[in-house]
């Protein structure tokens, strides 16, 4: 079994925000593969099925962002999985918007869900991490990551959710490379000039 969690805050008023992009992916997910949704003692909604031939459940922890490595250690606890077979969908604020990239292991870079995450299970998972841009100044962060996604951008945060759940079989098959492959194929980053038009 593999354990995928996308990351993000839940409620309706935080739906949009640039911080749940992981929860979109994790939505979609859910959707294209007809995953069936419940809800968990692990303190998460929990869904599960078959991609692939191989046996998934996927997580989106109920805990709100700072919280997130406890939903998902006590999931990893009760159905015996190591790390290194789980794989985390969450925002990054140091790849452009639109830019996906994969990587096992390292560290939180400031990202509160993943410190979480890494203080529950250690730091030996694989990370799919979704650009969504910087906002230029450290001190607007916070505000940034909080607040929904302008109109302009749901074109591409659209495209990028779908591109994710679409290629998710390469994860599943331990394709890293021939995963972000499929997703810049199917939804190419926006330019910056793009971007600064609308």
């Amino acid at each position: 079994m593999l354990i995928f969690a996308g990351l993000g805050n839940p409620g309706p008023k935080h739906a949009r925000q640039r911080h749940n992009i992981g929860f979109m992916v994790a939505d979609e997910i859910i959707r294209r593969y007809n995953l069936a949704l419940r809800q968990s003692r692990h303190h998460a909604y929990l869904a599960e099925g078959v991609i692939d031939g191989e046996k998934i459940l996927l997580i989106k922890p109920k805990t709100f962002m700072n919280e997130s490595g406890r939903a998902l250690g006590s999931a990893m606890r009760y159905h015996k999985i190591r790390p290194g077979a789980v794989t985390i969908l969450y925002d990054e604020l140091d790849l452009a918007p639109g830019k996906v990239r994969v990587k096992m292991g390292g560290g939180h870079a400031g990202h509160n869900g993943i410190r979480s995450v890494a203080s529950h299970i250690g730091q030996d998972f694989r990370r799919v991490r979704i650009g969504i841009g910087h906002p230029g100044d450290k001190k607007r962060v916070h505000g940034y990551v909080l607040s929904d996604f302008p109109k302009a951008d749901k074109i591409w945060v659209d495209q990028t959710v779908d591109a994710v759940a679409d290629a998710l079989p390469y994860l599943i098959e331990g394709d890293d490379a021939g995963f972000m492959t499929r997703v810049a194929y199917l939804a190419p980053p926006p330019d910056k000039d793009e971007r600064d038009n609308h």
